[in-house]
């Protein structure tokens, strides 16, 4: 018979690598600068692998692949190799990965652990258990195989010859060629044998063969004889032998005696320049298919995300069995759905997680999504829904309209929760879950911020004790003690030196008279603002004795405690925009005045470093999700009186890089817009940089109702009749809130969309008129919205409003410069937003602006601390009061977070317990440890 022909696997792979370039300029085309990406990881230097890969990065080059080479030293640990594969696997750019394998190292590393630790879906060599599995069982669809096999088959199938039906014998079993040519032949309908060293007759199986692929490893160890007729002979050995006329003393052959092979078979590879260059096409084009796989779900910015499908209940159960009869994804899939690497989350558990600030610096350069804020009409003692709107939106935005979302809400306290108010995780459908998580400890923030808190409290007491009972030289000794002979200010006390112009930095050259300057801070006790701190209602301590023990002899003052909320450094927490930006603003914490009148700060006092320490994983956002499987930011929680009542600044900012351009961040400002939207504007904006695109303004029938004269709404008592029948007049008289509402937010240049938050007892005819009424007080849109019983669904329309409403051009602007004085910024705030007619200051505040003014903090915004039950000072006065005088009985300063706080009229920093708090309900289940009766 005619000498086999030769299959020329240069020629097969010149074509297959032709035929690819065309698809990756197609890619190109589809989506510009797309370009398929390969990234080959290598442990060590060995000489061969560094060959192998060389012609990979030639071959991808040459196709139009973008292929990146990571190389790691001998010296890796298996750890190391593993955290590389992982940022490897969440890189989106990267479409194939492989590790060269044998891997080059001086450490213990299982190299089965190594492969598998690839993701399947990147695992264009076919060596994961997974993609192996899925191959073996047939599923030639749906995983990647080993690209000498896949090669191979290209080689087998190039010669015409039918496989269904042939006897096919492979030799070798090696994970890499023999056990998956195995399989490849078998899923081919061909008869399979797979023979290897140790089998017996192994000539007689041979000869058997109308297909032979040998992969053993062993040089010319098929002998020619041993061949069928009209075979076809695939060689995969690449073996050296000595050869004295070669050059380099040696000569590449198969594992197939392949000139005596040659005469017997009807097809032969040869070796070299058969399977060889198959095997990096095949490379190739599996990277080029996994990137068009990758194409076929991508969408230009958009997730890929699994939603939860709601099974809603009519009526509708409690908070907590909503929020238990779904099943919440593991959150570190959430985290990969909306694009965080394993590298930026910390888990705490399943449900929840801590999103790294290194997020923001690796998307620095991603477009911000469109901003959202969810405020309210002046609410009842009841709440309108402004949490629950929130979260419907968000559900509504992500899940039914198909948007990238995040919605950034503030983290309850655990005082209300024991309390009288109980959850703050939305409600009905529209819910962060789990709940108890949500409403419970979460992740520890608030503990940290108590710590924080009391730790300044101890040291205002403790620094006033030692300087009053101590002279100038003991201080001296004891700040800046010997160590090892040797006296060292630390870089906090350098810092107060050069505060107090003090250019040194030996503790031996101060004068006795900046000894003094330098350990004697002289707090005036009448001017202490800072107070101690609880996460829990305690009307006993908003007034307390301190120092009555024997060993603080006789330093007793009068002090009190807040709920943790009301700290500064809550407040800080939520305005900072980084690590560094917390530390300078815990430092500039304005604790109390000397005698002199000069401020006393946090840093002063030495404790500035300590206070980052504490808060240093307090800063990183916390991610849970919504029912419907949304992602959610919860983050800092500050009071919305004395504080500006809204989330972080940092999970806003991650959130708007996250979701993209196209994608939509929604956050709530607390208590109504007179008060939380104002400061979201003013403080958070103004800090931030951020410009909000949307206002939604939540409103009731109810709450509308009350501001039109209906009778005293009152938590725990049942609603008057008036709110629960039909009465048009009483709700047309309280929309002049609603418009007063509307006109406040379009002071500050942005469309309003008003969210009807429908109750069941609202009539068709009430919800339209408010619609109605709304549109003509100057709203972009307004809206009935049923997301309480419906969730997502029942804020579509909403969803589709502010998504409108979100191309309209914005014209934002602050309402006042910082630059004017303290008074004219108040007379500002109380006219324009409240509609006062004036303001007047009490004595005590008009000193304080003195004060403030000199201490030069009289360029800060303005927090104003007043009722959210109406537009003025007092809770009685509903619709929109006019003609009155807003009196100011006092101001205080938040230097560190940046404003500082009139008092209007009086209220309590620690709420109580009532009569029955939400905790007589509360228990654990020992046996399940699931928590009952908790909203």
């Amino acid at each position: 018979m005619a000498p086999a022909q030769v299959i020329c696997g240069k020629a097969a792979s010149a074509q297959i690598r032709e035929r690819l370039k065309t698809q990756v300029a197609q890619m190109k085309e589809r989506v510009p600068g797309f370009r398929p990406g390969l990234a080959i990881l290598q442990v060590g230097d060995r000489d061969d692998s560094n060959i192998y890969i060389s012609m990979k990065l030639k071959a991808a080059a040459e196709i139009g692949i973008n292929a990146n080479h990571i190389k790691l030293p001998n010296t890796a640990t298996e750890a190391e190799v593993l955290r590389c594969i992982t940022v490897l696997n969440e890189d989106p750019a990267v479409h194939g990965f492989i590790v060269q394998l044998p891997l080059d190292t001086d450490k213990s590393i299982s190299t089965e652990k190594v492969t598998n630790a690839v993701t399947p879906e990147k695992d264009v060599d076919g060596l994961t258990s997974i993609n192996a599995g899925k191959l073996s069982r047939g599923d030639l669809g749906d995983c990647f195989i080993p690209c000498t096999p896949k090669g191979c088959m290209e080689l087998i199938r190039q010669t015409g010859i039918q496989i269904a039906g042939k006897k096919a014998v492979v030799i070798g079993r090696s994970k890499i060629v023999g056990a998956p040519m195995h399989d490849l032949l078998l899923w081919s309908h061909a008869t399979v044998t797979t023979c290897h060293t140790k089998t017996a007759a192994l000539a007689e199986e041979v000869s058997k063969a109308d297909i032979l692929v040998v992969a053993a490893g062993k040089p010319e160890m098929v002998k020619g004889e041993w061949i069928k007729p009209g075979a076809v002979v695939i060689d995969c050995g690449i073996n050296y032998i000595p050869d004295s006329t070669k050059p380099s003393g040696k000569t590449v052959v198969g594992d197939v005696a392949y000139s005596a092979a040659k005469e017997r078979a009807s097809y032969i590879t040869p070796v070299p320049g058969g399977v060889g260059p198959m095997t990096v096409a095949m490379l190739m084009q599996s990277t080029v298919e996994s990137a068009q796989r990758f194409l076929e779900q991508f969408q230009p910015g958009k997730w890929i995300i699994q939603y939860n499908q709601l099974s809603l209940w009519t009526p509708v159960p409690s908070d907590i069995e909503v929020s238990r009869s779904c099943i919440p994804k593991h959150i570190g899939h959430l985290a990969r759905e909306v694009g965080l690497l394993s590298e930026e989350v910390e888990l705490y558990g399943q449900t929840k997680a801590k999103v790294l600030l290194s997020t923001l610096k690796r998307l620095k350069d991603q477009p911000d999504g469109k901003y959202v804020v969810v405020t309210g009409i002046t609410p009842t003692p009841l709440g309108e829904g402004k949490s629950t709107t929130t979260i419907g939106l968000a559900q509504a935005l992500g899940a039914h309209l198909n948007l990238n979302v995040f919605a950034c809400v503030r983290q309850p306290s655990q005082g209300p929760t024991f309390g009288i108010k109980g959850g703050a995780a939305g409600g009905g459908y529209s819910q962060v879950i789990p709940m108890e998580e949500f409403n419970l400890h979460l992740t520890g923030d608030i503990h940290a911020i108590t710590a924080a808190n009391n730790l300044v409290a101890a040291a205002i007491d403790a620094r006033m004790f030692h300087e009053q009972t101590q002279s100038d030289q003991a201080l001296y000794t004891r700040l800046v003690p010997l160590i090892n002979g040797v006296r060292k200010f630390s870089d906090i006390q350098i810092r107060r030196l050069q505060k107090l112009g003090i250019e040194k930095t030996d503790p031996g050259t101060l004068t006795d008279e900046e000894r003094k300057k330098f350990v004697r801070l002289d707090i005036d006790p009448a001017t202490i603002t800072w107070q101690r701190v609880m996460d829990t209602n305690d009307r006993f301590l908003r007034k307390i004795t301190i120092g009555q023990s024997p060993t603080e002899k006789g330093f007793t003052r009068t002090a009190q405690f807040d709920i943790t909320v009301a700290s500064e450094i809550m407040a800080v927490l939520a305005l900072t925009d980084g690590l560094a930006d917390m530390r300078r603003r815990l430092g500039k914490m304005v604790v109390a005045s000397s005698k002199k009148g000069e401020p006393v700060t946090t840093d002063d006092l030495g404790v500035t470093g300590a206070l980052a320490v504490l808060m240093k994983d307090a800063v990183k956002p916390n991610l849970m999700q919504t029912l419907e499987g949304t992602p959610v930011f919860v983050h800092a929680g500050p009071f919305a009186n004395i504080a500006h009542g809204n989330s972080s600044v940092l999970a806003d900012k991650i959130a708007l890089k996250l979701v993209g351009q196209e994608g939509f961040v929604v956050t709530e400002a607390g208590f109504g817009a007179d008060i939380g939207m104002e400061k979201f504007f003013n403080i958070k904006c103004r800090y931030s940089g951020l410009r909000p695109h949307v206002v939604v303004l939540v409103a009731t029938v109810r709450a509308l109702k009350m501001h039109g004269g209906g009778p005293t709404v009152t938590a725990g008592v049942p609603l008057p009749k008036e709110y629960i029948e039909e009465n048009l007049q009483l709700l047309a008289l309280g929309c002049s809130n609603l418009g007063k509402q509307i006109q406040n937010a379009r002071t500050f240049g942005t469309p309003v969309v008003v969210a009807v938050n429908a109750f069941k007892s609202d009539t068709e005819a009430e919800l339209q008129l408010v619609i109605q009424l709304a549109k003509e007080a100057g709203a972009y849109d307004a809206v009935k919205c049923t997301h309480w019983a419906e969730g997502g669904k029942g804020a579509v329309a909403l969803a589709r409003a502010v998504q409108r409403a979100s191309q309209e051009p914005s014209n934002f602007k602050f309402l006042y410069n910082v630059e004017l004085p303290v008074v004219e910024k108040i007379r500002i705030i109380a006219q324009q937003i409240y509609g006062a007619e004036d303001i007047e200051l009490s004595p005590e505040a008009e000193q304080k602006v003195v004060v403030y003014t000199k201490q030069g903090f009289g360029n800060l915004p303005i927090c104003m601390a007043k009722t959210h039950l109406s537009l003025s000072h007092d809770p009685e006065k509903k619709g929109v009061p006019t003609g009155f005088i807003l009196p100011i009985r006092d101001i205080r300063a938040s230097v560190g977070a940046g404003f500082l706080y009139p008092l209007v009229g009086t209220m309590s920093t620690m709420p109580g317990l009532p009569t029955r708090p939400c905790f007589y309900d509360i228990d654990l289940d020992p046996v399940s440890e699931q928590v009952n009766g908790l909203f």
